[in-house]
């Protein structure tokens, strides 16, 4: 398996410790990635053995019963959906939200679902705060996120997909943003599966990047900071599978010489900031928010 796709298997696994999904519907996630049935079930097996239950309970707790409206939400400004060129006189499709007047400009890399509601939903809220914001759909080429009635088809056609072609797309949005948006200064956002990618733009080299907050995205094996870009790196206290990553993302940063900070969200598990999903945590989301805010305040204006 590539490193993406064991990063994704390793979800699915941990969504099934964690109770998140039935056995069944996790085997046949593993399947729709190429894993035989003794294959997926010695990972489902090594995933419940790595499973805390009383973090598991806590996380839960956590999440649970908020009706507070997620952070952002109440600014945010119209989405719309846009073609730009990409790589090999292919088109992309993807999401936009223009400030009315721009600080600055964000890229937001999706989770490994794709383009969902809960991506354009940041992408507003980005420009809502006066950066405007582009989410490049990376399954343009297989039709669109929109294609995919089932999610984790979308979820199986992107683990195929060659990481190099990630890059090259998200930074055919870099530069889709840097001509919407002339003279501004650049960011990059990214979630799960797109805060690995975020990280794979800062050790693959995109000068154009002034800064990125990654959540909870895994860092690359042996990757090296190769920009510039001032970097939050975002993490949640119970996410034990990223977070073991941690370590070799914070040494690149410090071997770069780029401003960086960590910061790691108490009581919160991988995909806290999603409030569309069940590990949704909005005392770390708000907080978490907050220090985005802030960063980009500090290295985009």
């Amino acid at each position: 398996m590539t490193p993406l796709q064991r990063y994704i298997a390793e979800e699915i696994g941990t969504d099934h410790a964690e109770g998140f999904i039935s056995r069944r519907e996790a085997l046949r996630r593993l399947g729709l990635l190429g894993l035989g049935a003794a294959a997926a079930a010695e990972l489902l097996a090594a995933c419940a053995r790595g499973t805390s239950p009383s973090e598991t309970t806590e996380s839960a707790t956590a999440t649970a019963g908020s009706a507070a409206a997620p952070p952002g939400a109440s600014t945010a400004l119209p989405v719309t959906d846009i073609t730009l060129p990409g790589p090999q006189a292919r088109t992309l499709r993807a999401a936009w939200a223009a400030a009315p007047q721009p600080r600055g400009a964000v890229l937001v890399i999706h989770e490994n679902t794709g383009l969902s509601p809960f991506i354009r939903s940041v992408t507003g809220r980005f420009a809502g705060i006066g950066y405007s914001a582009l989410a490049v759909d990376l399954l343009s080429e297989e039709g669109g996120t929109e294609a995919f009635s089932d999610p984790a088809k979308a979820t199986a056609a992107l683990s195929s997909v060659p990481q190099e072609r990630f890059v090259a797309d998200l930074q055919a949005g870099v530069a889709e943003l840097a001509r919407r948006v002339p003279g501004k200064k650049l960011g990059a956002t990214g979630f799960c599966f797109g805060g690995g990618l975020d990280w794979l733009l800062l050790t693959s080299g995109t000068p154009q990047l002034a800064a990125a907050t990654p959540f909870y995205g895994p860092f690359p094996d042996n990757g090296r900071i190769l920009t510039k870009a001032a970097v939050l790196a975002i993490y949640g206290a119970l996410d034990h599978r990223v977070g073991a990553t941690r370590p070799a993302a914070v040494s690149a940063l410090e071997q770069a010489g780029v401003p960086h900070e960590t910061y790691i969200a108490d009581g919160a598990d991988h995909a806290f900031f999603n409030d569309t999903g069940p590990r949704y945590n909005a005392a770390a989301s708000a907080e978490a928010w907050r220090r985005v805010v802030d960063w980009y305040g500090k290295y985009l204006n």
